[in-house]
């Protein structure tokens, strides 16, 4: 086969990837299209990697299949063990691996002979983005999982040192751009303080915001992988690496307006440093056991269930799809609010809900869900808490106010299905849990759920 032939089979390969990337990039915008999505993004990029190693990297069959079956088994195994609280922070860590890649190739291919200017830049872009997306992603990881606190972390003259390194960056960039070497110190000045500015800018946000923060990172990720492109002269890596650069960076603009702020103020305010409340919250809590709230649900006609990450950490998603059955067997309309940055990740409980096969039409967003609530004659949240928090709506002083939240106090009655009072990860109260209004149904959400289908059952 010419070479010519070979080249025009790669390229068609390369198109084939890029169309599969985009289509599945579009059906991940529906729950009810995700899974195909996933799967056409997943075969395109297959394709890329097998024609890749082929050709460019020249590897034999053995080693491209072994490759692929060593990485499928440790990618099937980590999907396959982590729970569903642990998601945000599998996708935390695979944005840290992305930037990890983009950082190794930017500092391989600085080995290369024929190195340009425009080489010597994108490799020190891919260098650096990269590298801030490896810290950052781990800072998030840390703070997810709560292995670190997961509040802002601040001091005095911190914008000040994050301002010096930037100038730091510049400046080794620069020496290293005009005497390029696999050996200079400047590049690897640059490795160094982008891995430190990586960290820098991830502590001081708070854990509120990290649904924005995986947005960020995994565009980060995106354009590390683009930049890597420009490094490798790779067409497709830089096609793979815009889309995500681009989704992520639309999806951060659209969690930042759910929760009412800017991308400026949630990287460099600290969510709720400037602002604590001084409103004292009146009121009485009122339990109710799963009995009582079993015959109140049985006399309902319309409910709105709203899922949050207790609903994850209960593993409670099961149970509530079987409690929506038996309503709409009872002849309840049955409908779930579902918050743009509830859970701790983007679309966290559209994976929950659809996981336990809860139908699609079902899923009603906050903005369309909230003119209706009035209606409703019985409010669920489970495990839900700063996004039906009506201090954000009230209180001009908490750190909420101004973020738009599912007004579940306007329902006839609202039950809130907590362990404890403990407030949510923004770490402020809730006066939702002392309305006039609101049972609090204490204990594990599952076995209370379980609880309430078996009086159904019963």
């Amino acid at each position: 086969m010419t070479s010519l032939n070979i080249d025009l089979i790669i390229n068609l390969a390369y198109i084939a990837s890029a169309v599969l990337f985009v289509f599945g990039l579009k059906m991940l915008s529906s729950p009810a299209t995700a899974r195909k999505g996933n799967l056409m993004s997943s075969v395109g990029m297959l394709i890329a990697i097998v024609v890749t190693l082929m050709n460019e990297i020249k590897l034999p069959w053995e080693n491209i299949i072994g490759g692929l079956i060593i990485g499928a088994l440790i990618g099937s195994i980590a999907a396959r063990k982590v729970e569903m609280t642990g998601m945000p922070e599998l996708v935390a860590l695979f944005n840290g691996f992305g930037g990890a890649s983009s950082l190794l190739v930017g500092l391989v291919a600085v080995y290369a002979a024929t190195n340009t200017t425009f080489t010597n830049i994108t490799i020190i872009l891919s260098i650096l983005i990269g590298g801030v997306t490896l810290t950052g992603s781990l800072i998030a990881y840390g703070k997810l999982s709560e292995r670190m606190p997961s509040k802002a972390i601040q001091f005095t003259g911190q914008q000040v040192f994050n301002g010096a390194l930037v100038i730091a960056i510049l400046a080794s960039a620069v020496m290293f751009i005009q005497n390029p070497s696999a050996d200079s110190e400047w590049l690897y000045a640059v490795i160094g303080l982008s891995l430190v500015f990586g960290i820098m800018i991830t502590i001081p946000i708070g854990g509120a915001d990290m649904p924005v923060v995986i947005a960020l990172l995994n565009s980060y990720s995106g354009l590390a992988a683009c930049a890597a492109g420009f490094v490798l002269n790779n067409n497709l890596l830089i096609v793979s690496g815009s889309l995500v650069g681009a989704s992520g960076l639309i999806l951060t603009n659209i969690m930042c307006k759910a929760m009412n702020r800017s991308l400026n103020n949630v990287l460099f305010s600290g969510f709720g440093a400037a602002k604590v409340s001084t409103a004292k919250i009146e009121g009485e809590v009122k339990p109710i056991s799963a009995d009582d709230a079993f015959l109140i649900l049985e006399a309902a006609q319309n409910v709105a269930i709203v899922p949050g990450y207790g609903m994850a950490v209960a593993q409670a998603q099961h149970v509530v799809r079987e409690l929506s059955d038996h309503l709409e067997e009872n002849g309840c309309e049955v409908q779930f609010a579902i918050h743009p940055v509830a859970g701790r990740m983007p679309g966290h409980m559209n994976v929950l809900l659809a996981e336990a096969n809860v139908p699609y039409d079902q899923l009603v967003e906050m903005d369309d869900i909230n003119p209706q609530m009035s209606n409703m004659d019985v409010a669920i949240v489970i495990g839900a808490n700063d996004v039906v928090n009506p201090a954000a709506n009230e209180d001009e002083g908490s750190p909420l106010y101004g973020m738009p939240v599912i007004n579940v106090n306007e329902a006839r009655t609202v039950f809130v299905l907590k362990r404890s009072m403990g407030s949510g990860f923004s770490g402020v109260d809730n006066p939702l849990f002392f309305g006039d209004n609101t049972r609090m149904l204490f204990g594990d959400a599952k076995e209370s759920i379980s609880t309430i289908v078996g009086e159904f059952k019963g």
